[in-house]
């Protein structure tokens, strides 16, 4: 996407200092800030600490991750260090230990002098498929958005309502729940999105900004809004995106996602994810049960990270009593039957292990 005319990818290889840049995306919707990862533990405070976020982002980081490790030492002693550093830095997201098991089964076979340019290249292929996957989803989505465009009336806008950041900053480019949007607003199709601030990271500002910078009409809303939106018919279409889905259709997404679901399934409102296959964890079934969910720092729950002051300083902001105990559970699921339909590259299917199968036979499993 452009930024002050400027294409960006959220990832980007330095080939002249040979070298990985990213976004900090700490800083932003304030700041536009860029920086390099230059060690293999500065990959995993950059993963941990949500310089790089979002499902596929952090894949293709670690993917990096793993060739830097393997320019530095291609053993297969490092290589294991490598994968179990990097895996440790956020339990939930599937695409973080995809990334890094595809490296592996790669890497392994091969003679040590061949491990470092085939982990690089391996990082680079991660990278464009996950741009190319993500367009898919969008054309796929945006076949949703035409036809509900269809039974308005003309110039009326199909409105939208998503919550966290699926958005290109948290893929490698176009995002997933936000590349249909891009697409029908590129297509001119009328479009307003709600969108939710995503406490307690504050992840819906980082979508405000993406839709603005791409001249989506949009309106940024707290998370408590979107019921009473769907309540009074002002809202067509819930589009999130996943950081693992299980193979029955399962959703686990950023805390609120399920309130989200249960709100459209009382209103009629149909919520469909978007998702690359990367993000379906096929030994999973129910989600429920099977997928930890990431508990993070009580101070991300106790300030709000980061805001603006009258100054212009961009600092967090304690809004919770000195002293008061946090819980800080960062993601929640959303079970199958609240799910009107998953979008993917391959196409569109019911939340359910049938439905998976006859777009991915490859993974199908027995019932």
């Amino acid at each position: 996407m452009k930024i002050n005319g400027t294409h960006y990818r959220s990832l980007w290889w330095n080939h002249d200092a040979h070298v990985l840049e990213i976004i900090d995306q700490r800083w932003l919707p304030h700041e536009f800030r860029t920086q390099q990862v230059t060690s293999l533990q500065d990959y995993a405070d950059a993963i941990r600490e949500m310089r790089v976020r979002g499902a596929p982002l952090i894949g293709a980081t670690a993917a990096y991750g793993v060739a830097l490790a393997m320019a530095q030492d291609p053993s297969d002693t490092n290589l294991d260090a490598a994968n179990g550093l990097l895996e440790k830095t956020r339990p939930t997201a599937i695409n973080l230990s995809w990334a890094l098991e595809r490296c592996r089964a790669t890497l392994l076979p091969l003679a040590e002098k061949d491990r470092a340019d085939t982990a690089l290249q391996l990082a680079h292929d991660i990278a464009d498929e996950d741009v190319e996957v993500n367009r898919r989803i969008g054309e796929n989505g945006l076949a949703l958005i035409r036809e509900i465009a269809t039974r308005k009336p003309e110039g009326e806008p199909v409105r939208l309502l998503t919550h966290c950041n699926a958005g290109w900053i948290a893929t490698v480019d176009w995002g997933t729940a936000t590349s249909p949007m891009y697409q029908a607003h590129d297509a001119g199709v009328p479009l307003h999105v709600w969108v939710d601030e995503t406490r307690p990271r504050n992840q819906g500002p980082l979508t405000a900004w993406e839709l603005g910078s791409h001249g989506v009409p949009h309106a940024y809303i707290v998370d408590n809004a979107g019921g009473h939106l769907m309540q009074h018919g002002m809202v067509d279409m819930v589009i999130v995106g996943s950081d693992r889905t299980t193979a029955h259709g399962d959703v686990c997404n950023k805390i609120g996602t399920y309130l989200k679901a249960l709100a459209a399934k009382a209103n009629d409102v149909p919520f469909y994810v978007a998702l690359p296959s990367s993000t379906i964890d096929w030994t999973v079934g129910d989600g429920l049960t099977e997928i930890p969910i990431e508990e993070r720092p009580g101070e991300e729950v106790s300030q709000i990270f980061w805001g603006k002051n009258a100054a212009d300083d961009i600092t967090p902001v304690q809004v919770a009593p000195d002293g008061s105990p946090t819980a800080n559970p960062a993601f929640d699921v959303t079970p199958r039957d609240l799910v009107t339909g998953l979008i993917t590259e391959r196409g569109i299917c019911e939340a359910s292990q049938e439905g998976l199968a006859k777009l991915f036979p490859e993974h199908a499993r027995p019932a």
